[in-house]
């Protein structure tokens, strides 16, 4: 009884302990920022390290190496768009931001496994999706804590900017704005799409709104994205609304051609019950 007693208490002590751990500032705070470059929009994650009293390049940060870029886990950055950095053409997406500081240069390496803590020690240039060097340049004013941010914002680019200590780092960063917004434009200039007039006629039929001119519209999407199985089905519901029923039968037999052709046993189902029920 007096052993059962005994690991009971010492359960409980360990259970109170464990909830009872003390919380501490963390060494390295974690940052993110998040910033709209043009029409991209960029993330970084990474952690803060402070100098205190430390030289920092050359020395807690050696010169030669490779470095993950801030404290704790590797940098990450990631971009909406494709971008270019560094004049070096980058697919969006995430990557893991590692640099290998110099006194004279730097060299940025965007690496497309972001699950490693530190730099990886089997380290794979197969999956360096970018790299180059920059040119550190010193500032007059000395930076305790380490930031990373996007600076001299512009509608087509901005630069990542590396502060530490009194260097300071500057990734030139450029992006597609006047693509984007010119394939906008053109889109725009160019009316509704195919899929646009498809979801408008069903919408109105769905609606109960004027099936004439949902009509015209799902006759156009046909005419532009071609013959579709469900664009087909839809015309058949459109026309069956309509009282035309030997028509809506004919449409629905032409998608259950295509629905088999595609494998689609949803469609033949549905249409062939609907056939059924028109036929009455």
């Amino acid at each position: 009884m007096k052993k059962y007693l005994l690991a009971t208490v010492l359960l409980c002590l360990s259970v109170l302990i464990a909830q009872a751990q003390v919380k501490t500032p963390a060494a390295s705070p974690l940052s993110k920022v998040e910033q709209s470059v043009g029409m991209t929009d960029v993330s970084i994650e990474y952690s803060r390290p402070s100098a205190k009293d430390r030289t920092i390049f050359g020395d807690l940060v050696p010169y030669g190496k490779k470095w993950r870029t801030g404290a704790n886990r590797a940098t990450k950055i990631s971009f909406s768009t494709d971008v270019n950095v560094g004049g070096v053409d980058l697919a969006a997406g995430k990557y893991a931001l590692y640099s290998m500081p110099g006194e004279a240069s730097w060299d940025i390496y965007f690496y497309t496994d972001t699950s490693g803590g530190g730099v990886p020690s089997d380290w794979d240039d197969e999956k360096v999706a970018a790299s180059f060097s920059v040119k550190p340049s010193r500032s007059a004013m000395m930076v305790e804590t380490m930031l990373i941010n996007l600076n001299n914002l512009r509608n087509d680019g901005a630069t990542i900017d590396i502060c530490w200590e009194n260097t300071v780092v500057s990734i030139p960063l450029s992006v597609p704005s006047d693509k984007l917004v010119m394939e906008s434009i053109e889109k725009t200039m160019a009316g509704p799409s195919g899929n646009d007039y498809y979801n408008a006629a069903r919408y109105y039929r769905e609606s109960g709104k004027d099936l004439d001119k949902a009509l015209t519209w799902m006759n156009k999407s046909l005419e532009m994205n071609g013959e579709r199985f469900w664009t087909l089905r839809q015309k058949a519901l459109l026309l069956a609304d309509m009282g035309k029923k030997s028509e809506a039968i004919e449409i629905a037999k032409r998608s259950i051609e295509l629905a088999k052709e595609a494998g689609n046993d949803g469609y033949v189902k549905s249409n062939t019950q609907s056939i059924a029920e028109w036929m009455k």
